[in-house]
Formats: C-alpha cells, sequence, structure tokens
C-alpha cells in the first residue's frame, strides 16, 4: 500500500438501495464502514468527497426552469445529507467521523471546512468527510474532490464507480472491442477527450501530481482491494506513460 493519506470519491447513485427505493442503503453503509475500519487501522488516511445524485441532479433541474445556480446550490445540501448519513453510518460501527461543509451552517448540523481543521482530523485517524462541494454552483464533485485533495496533499483520489471497473478507449456498453488502460496520463485523457473526469479535475490533479484510480465500487470489498492493488483499476497520473490491457 504505497498511498498513505487518500481522498475517496463516492457518488451520491452509488449509496442508493435500488431494490427497496430508499435514498440511503444503510447495509452498503455499514459495509463500507467495516472497510474503513481495516484501512485505518494499517495508518491510512482517508477522506470522502460524497455526491448528491441519489436526491438531486442540478443539471437536469435547470433544464425543468429551475436557475442553474440555485439547483447547484440544492445539489450541495443533497450532499450534506449523504455526508450526515455516511457519518452516523461509520459512528455506529465505532469509526471516528467528522463532516466538514463547504457551505455556511450552524454548528449543531456539522463544521465548517476549514483545511487545518481537516489536517488535524485526518492525524488524528479519524475519517473526514468533506460536503457542500465546492461551495459554489457550476463545479461538479469530481472538481471538488480534487480540490480538496490537493488541499490535503493525498496522494491519490480512488474515484469508485458504478459497475465501470477503469478507463476504455471508447465506452465497452457499446463498443465490444473497447480497449481498457491499465495506466493513462491525463494528457492522454485530456487528448482522447475520455469522459471519465471532467477537464477541470483532470488538470488540477494533473498539476498537483496526484494519481486518480477509477475502480468498481460495487464489487465486494473494493476499498480494501484497491489499496491493496487487488481489483481491476485502471491508475490516472501525471506521467506520461499509458498501457492497454
Amino acid at each position: 500500500m504505497k498511498y498513505k493519506r487518500v481522498l475517496i470519491k463516492l457518488s451520491g447513485e452509488g449509496l442508493a438501495n435500488k431494490t427497496k427505493s430508499l435514498a440511503i442503503d444503510y447495509e452498503l453503509v455499514k459495509n463500507f464502514a467495516l472497510q474503513l475500519k481495516s484501512i485505518i487501522n494499517k495508518k491510512i488516511q482517508v477522506a470522502i468527497v460524497i455526491g448528491g445524485g441519489n436526491f438531486w441532479r442540478g443539471t437536469s433541474a435547470a433544464k425543468n426552469g429551475i436557475p442553474r445556480v440555485r439547483a447547484d446550490y440544492i445539489g450541495m445540501l443533497a450532499t450534506t445529507m449523504n455526508a450526515l448519513a455516511l457519518q452516523s453510518g461509520f459512528e455506529k460501527n465505532n469509526v471516528k467521523c467528522r463532516v466538514l461543509n463547504s457551505l455556511s451552517m450552524d454548528e449543531r448540523v456539522c463544521e465548517k471546512y476549514i483545511n487545518e481543521k481537516a489536517i488535524k482530523y485526518l492525524n488524528q485517524g479519524e475519517i473526514v468527510i468533506f460536503a457542500g462541494g465546492t461551495g459554489r454552483a457550476f463545479f461538479t464533485t469530481d472538481t471538488a474532490a480534487t480540490l480538496f485533495a490537493s488541499e490535503i496533499g493525498a496522494e491519490a483520489i480512488l474515484m469508485g464507480k458504478n459497475n465501470v471497473d477503469g478507463v476504455y478507449d471508447s465506452d465497452p456498453k457499446v463498443n465490444k472491442e473497447a480497449k481498457k488502460f491499465d495506466r493513462i496520463s491525463y494528457d492522454e485523457i485530456l487528448r482522447r477527450n475520455l469522459k471519465v473526469i471532467d477537464q477541470t479535475a483532470a488538470s488540477m490533479a494533473k498539476e498537483n501530481k496526484i494519481d486518480i484510480v477509477i475502480f468498481n465500487i460495487l464489487e465486494e470489498n473494493s476499498l480494501l482491494k484497491v489499496l491493496e492493488d487487488n481489483i481491476k483499476r485502471t491508475i490516472i497520473t501525471s506521467e506520461n506513460n499509458e498501457g492497454e490491457k
């Protein structure tokens, strides 16, 4: 395990219980908590950025008459709900956790994000969940994840996807001959215009020399496996190398 401080990017949709039509799958949260407990015990520091797509999709709302800025702020509140639900699930399983929000909220809800606070909690072995995205409209949670990873000095962003095990040169659901990359550079991601992450996030990660690891979050024990490099994945790196598998 070469990474000592990582940021895990989780989608809101990945937390949804699709069989019971619930906003949060609490068994999945419990599973994450147990994996994270093992990761923390290995002296790896963990931060999390969570999306809000299980509650709200800002871009869809904007198409239906809600101004984009307002729709994005509603989405930030959705990420806060997910963060607080995660925190409760983690604490129930004896995993110490803090929620830090880019938005100003009453302290009874959660703490305001301050970088020094985040570093302090990470050094204490607590998980830090960043809520509220960047706190500004027009930025995705991918960009928020890269921004927070840069600010806390994370070595890698572990970007869990739903039933996607890496980066391909084309959509594998459409093209059966699509080739998967074991490693690919940010320059190549941008040159090929691959849509796995947004360009703002890719540029920021490249500049700060942060690896992004794309893997299937739904695989059993995926968080542990990705840190042990024992799962199908693609590493996006600032180095100019490329390998297909």
